[in-house]
């Protein structure tokens, strides 16, 4: 299963609030096998999110996109899925239903607007929130909070999965440029895939499908190069 995450909002892009959803979803759905391709974060205008959402939902299994859920001036993303596909926002009597029936909400509690889903939309309950979220063909939107988040997206945890992967990851103190020889001796003695990450030191991740090749893999790593010491 190959997915794209799609976060919303301009406060996102203006660097007002750091985007943890998408770091939190993509290890999530990396435990599960599914192989995240794209990460893009867009502003609140529909169009833009209507026409990234259209693109990815054609190229990926699933999207999943976060923020934007509301009956407030800029929460615009109900809208822009809907225009996505082509369909109407339209309240939806579920939605309402489970709100009156598990947060005690009654219709003229809300917020005009706060039901509202793309036309054939299935709801996703909000048990941490209010404003419900949805699944319109292979995309998922959920809320932008990210309490709401997580726990909207274990309700549909199950519904993401691929391939296991096993990761084990290699520490050492010597220079990134030094190890180039060593990862393609590395990979063409195993059928592991490399990524390599400096800071204070480098942080060899190794990964593949068959765990002893993994295993294996790391123990030749590691009587290659210089270990570094927390």
């Amino acid at each position: 299963m190959k997915a794209a995450v799609v976060t919303v909002g301009d406060e996102l892009l203006a660097g007002d609030t750091v985007d943890t959803n998408a770091t939190w979803l993509c290890t999530q759905l990396t435990e599960r096998g599914v192989a995240v391709e794209r990460v893009t974060t867009l502003p609140d205008r529909v169009d833009a999110i209507a026409r990234v959402v259209n693109e990815y939902h054609a190229e990926y299994d699933a999207v999943i996109v976060t923020g934007g859920l509301g009956p407030t001036h800029d929460d615009v993303t109900m809208d822009a899925v809907a225009a996505a596909f082509g369909r109407e926002l339209e309240p939806h009597e579920e939605a309402a239903t489970w709100l009156e029936t598990n947060g005690g909400y009654s219709a003229a509690d809300l917020v005009k607007g706060t039901t509202d889903l793309p036309a054939g939309a299935r709801m996703l309950p909000n048990e941490a929130g209010v404003a419900p979220g949805a699944v319109v063909g292979s995309v998922y939107v959920l809320p932008g909070v990210p309490d709401e988040m997580k726990t909207m997206f274990g309700r549909i945890a199950d519904e993401f999965a691929g391939e296991t992967n096993h990761v084990r990851f290699v520490h050492t103190s010597e220079p990134e440029s030094s190890l180039i020889e060593r990862f393609e001796a590395l990979q063409s003695e195993f059928d592991v895939r490399v990524g390599s990450y400096p800071g204070d030191h480098v942080r060899v991740k190794l990964a593949a499908t068959d765990e002893s090749t993994v295993e294996a893999a790391v123990a030749w790593l590691e009587e290659r190069v210089e270990s570094h010491e927390e």
